[in-house]
């Protein structure tokens, strides 16, 4: 059985688990408190020497860096597909998800905030504000993608979730975490909505992980 470590607030591995449920593959967690630093142990060094989740196990093979990871899974098991059929499509489901996973997320992980608060000093409100900009610079392009074009359906592409899907709502899980402010961009919620609907989505949500329970 494979095994994905991570944590369940980190949205690399939210997306990864959600990737993992929508092919409906087995596969056991094994968990890294990021906010104890866990990461930088150094048996999971081992395993990832950029201490960084998720990683994912399969057989004596490690991979890590959740988009090469999924990207992996869609080939070992093609059904069902997170990615469209033909080459227009999955070019536009990769642009969305990259930028989620380049663009948006990077700015605002745990390490970037700590080093926000920690190194720099900044006060909870500065980073708040840093957070909320990054969210809305991101989610206003993101949202005139998704209205603008025919191609987007009940999900970001068509009307089955993909990729894109997988990257956007543990972004909005995050945005919501932080209060930000999700009206202006209704076509997001919307999307968010028909992902939370399904099993698979729902099963992968932080705070159903098991290691949401451990302080």
């Amino acid at each position: 059985m494979m095994k994905l470590y991570g944590y369940f607030r980190s949205s690399a591995a939210y997306r990864t688990r959600i990737v993992l449920n929508l092919k409906r593959l087995d596969y056991q967690g094994e968990y890294v408190h990021l906010v104890k630093d866990e990461q930088r142990k150094p048996s999971y060094m081992g395993i990832n020497p950029q201490g960084l989740v998720p990683s994912l196990e399969d057989g004596d093979d490690i991979f890590t860096q959740s988009l090469a990871i999924i990207e992996y899974l869609e080939e070992k098991y093609p059904e069902p597909p997170i990615l469209p059929l033909d080459i227009q499509g999955r070019a536009r489901v990769r642009s969305l998800a990259l930028s989620i996973a380049c663009e948006i997320h990077p700015l605002n992980n745990l390490k970037v905030l700590k080093y926000l608060s920690g190194t720099l000093e900044i006060d909870e409100k500065q980073k708040n504000d840093w957070y909320h900009h990054w969210i809305a610079e991101g989610f206003r392009a993101f949202e005139a993608r998704l209205s603008n074009d025919p191609a987007t359906g009940r999900f970001c592409h068509g009307d089955y979730p993909t990729l894109a899907d997988a990257c956007l709502v543990p972004q909005v899980y995050n945005a919501r975490r932080f209060e930000c402010d999700l009206n202006p961009y209704p076509k997001i919620v919307e999307v968010e909505q028909a992902c939370l609907d399904l099993v698979a989505f729902g099963d992968a949500a932080p705070d159903n992980q098991p290691d949401a329970k451990i302080i």
